[in-house]
């Protein structure tokens, strides 16, 4: 399915827009900064890798900024403007950052959205403190193919080359993996590396790949494959929320099959497949995302 006009919406920080006020939330993993509007039904939306809460701004749009509904945008611990995470980082560590955000706003339960591995940790959070998860939506969720690619990298090459390629990239290049990637971006070459994320690169508004450069976090990349190596996804057959599932079809670092993975262990999993879309759903078709999850 996919109807709608490709990437339609630029990335924007301009949380007034959606009437968003900005917090600072001290949680066990250090200050994370928060953007959040009072209201009913509140959604919780968690990025990914290479995002922060602006990587939410073409859905916000699509959606005409989910009506009056409460929203919450985290930058997790190294991401955006939040700074880096006070010792080690894990799933474990992100769904209880989560939970001191929603306490220090005063939210018993949330509908939560996440991104790539934010879809991931949202998993998580519904595992461990499912009385905060109302409802759970993975957004070209890294999740089942993942995991085993994190485990078996080798193997992984015929089924998740993307990821295992860029994992091995940066655990050579290390620290220097971001400043290459600027400089990719400044010889004008980041299309041809950013081409394999989205299906059409070209097609970007050109602060979609300037926020694609600024907040990917190579460390926090593999220390996050390194987690998935070692979770159980098997957990996640205790997840009792709604869940909806969304990839697209060419999607490199998420598969199809991953709905497979998620209806045997969930069962009333709703899913769906967006034709013509990469890796980032929200931001290449965030009209048919935001349909989906009904937030339009």
């Amino acid at each position: 399915m996919t109807d709608d006009p490709y990437a339609p919406w630029p990335i924007v920080d301009a949380p007034a827009t959606w009437s968003l006020e900005r917090s600072t939330v001290t949680t066990g993993s250090g200050p994370v900064v928060v953007h959040h509007r009072a209201g009913p039904d509140p959604v919780l939306l968690v990025h990914g890798v290479a995002g922060s809460w602006t990587t939410w701004t073409p859905l916000l749009a699509a959606a005409d900024g989910a009506g009056d509904r409460g929203l919450v945008l985290v930058d997790l611990p190294g991401w955006g403007a939040s700074p880096a995470p006070e010792g080690p980082f894990d799933v474990d560590h992100g769904a209880r950052v989560l939970v001191d955000v929603l306490d220090a706003l005063g939210l018993p339960a949330v509908d939560v959205v996440g991104h790539s591995m934010g879809a991931f940790v949202a998993l998580h959070l519904a595992v461990v403190a499912p009385g905060r998860v109302r409802s759970l939506a993975s957004v070209s969720g890294t999740t089942t193919t993942t995991a085993r690619a994190a485990r078996h990298p080798w193997r992984a090459l015929g089924t998740l080359p993307a990821f295992t390629l860029l994992r091995a990239g940066l655990l050579v290049t290390g620290d220097a993996a971001r400043g290459l990637l600027r400089g990719i971006a400044r010889a004008g070459l980041l299309p041809l590396v950013a081409a394999p994320v989205f299906t059409h690169v070209r097609r970007l508004d050109r602060s979609v790949l300037d926020a694609f450069v600024d907040e990917f976090r190579p460390e926090l990349f593999v220390a996050a494959a390194r987690t998935a190596a070692t979770y159980d996804v098997g957990r996640w057959r205790a997840v009792a929320c709604p869940v909806t599932a969304v990839v697209g079809r060419a999607d490199v670092f998420a598969r199809v099959s991953d709905l497979d993975d998620l209806r045997r262990l969930l069962p009333d999993v709703r899913t769906a497949v967006l034709e013509d879309c990469g890796h980032f759903a929200h931001v290449e078709h965030p009209d048919a995302v935001a349909s989906l999850l009904g937030l339009a």
